[in-house]
């Protein structure tokens, strides 16, 4: 099936005393981009991250955010006794002093010396970053499921307005043969008639050459040849969409050939029904084109 470049996806999960949140976007691109923002402390997390997610992509920018939260439960409390003998210390000096001047200090509780700063310290609990990085490259398939789910959806919908394009481009190209075929007669007639003047009144130009520059021209004004190019293309452009994706790079070559031979029909058409429906050829085939951008 079609994928697009453009994609969403959320995954949250926990393990190990920690809760995480990743988030997936993408969005079109000449090759395969990716950018990861990982905890750099989760030894090996990103390079395994880019393998697997380099095997399930070919084109687009990817960007994974990973957002790691330690729990409660993973951090404890520990005496700091350094700073509890300098409190203690303190203490004993402030008690001192109010003595000598007559003074009487209520008795400090053991809480009371506790709540001072510094006196209990947060431990963190040793982690342990190989298990973690497992748990939560297990949670990146779903992550990546969800997200290429999406690219399929936009690639549906991308599919359909191809199609409907392309079929509008064919039309066009049929319209452009009939038109061709009409006038077909009236421009042997003219380029007749035009030789015919220029015989009357040439008396030493070699007929020979004469009738070989008409035809010159005649060939010039020609779109047949165009005509043919681009019922080619749509076929060709008609098998790329069939075969699914990645096809996005050989599309966009197509596009620049659709355009070069609308182009080349609006120059030679001579013709102010053709001029017409080479402009719209023109104006089907940018709107293609920005739509192909977005294929992978």
């Amino acid at each position: 099936m079609l994928q697009s470049m453009t994609g969403f996806a959320v995954q949250k999960g926990m393990a190990q005393g920690f809760t995480w949140a990743m988030d997936m976007r993408g969005v079109n691109a000449k090759g395969l981009d990716l950018r990861l923002r990982v905890p750099d402390w989760i030894e090996g997390l990103e390079p395994a991250m880019r393998a697997i997610l380099g095997k399930a992509m070919a084109r687009g920018s990817v960007s994974i955010s990973l957002r790691v939260s330690r729990d409660d439960e993973g951090e404890s409390l520990a005496l700091n006794s350094a700073q509890l003998s300098v409190v203690l210390d303190a203490m004993t000096e402030i008690e001192a002093q109010a003595m000598d001047r007559g003074l009487s200090l209520a008795p400090s509780t053991a809480s009371d010396v506790l709540g001072l700063r510094g006196v209990l310290d947060t431990a963190s609990v040793e982690t342990d970053t190989k298990a973690l990085r497992e748990a939560i490259l297990a949670d990146l398939p779903d992550l990546l499921d969800a997200f290429l789910q999406m690219r399929l959806a936009e690639g549906e919908a991308l599919d359909s307005v191809l199609k409907d394009q392309l079929n509008t481009i064919a039309d066009l190209t049929d319209a452009a043969a009939e038109v061709l075929e009409a006038r077909r007669d009236e421009t042997a007639a003219a380029l007749r008639r035009n030789l015919a003047k220029v015989m009357d009144n040439t008396d030493d130009m070699d007929e020979g050459r004469i009738a070989q520059e008409l035809a010159i021209i005649a060939v010039k004004q020609d779109i047949t040849e165009e005509l043919d190019r681009l019922r080619a293309h749509i076929d060709a452009a008609r098998d790329l969409l069939a075969t699914g994706s990645p096809v996005g790079r050989k599309l966009d070559f197509l596009m620049q050939e659709f355009n070069r031979e609308a182009n080349t029909l609006c120059s030679k058409s001579q013709n102010a029904e053709l001029t017409r429906i080479g402009l719209d050829l023109k104006a089907v085939i940018d709107q293609m084109r920005e739509q192909v951008q977005n294929v992978e």
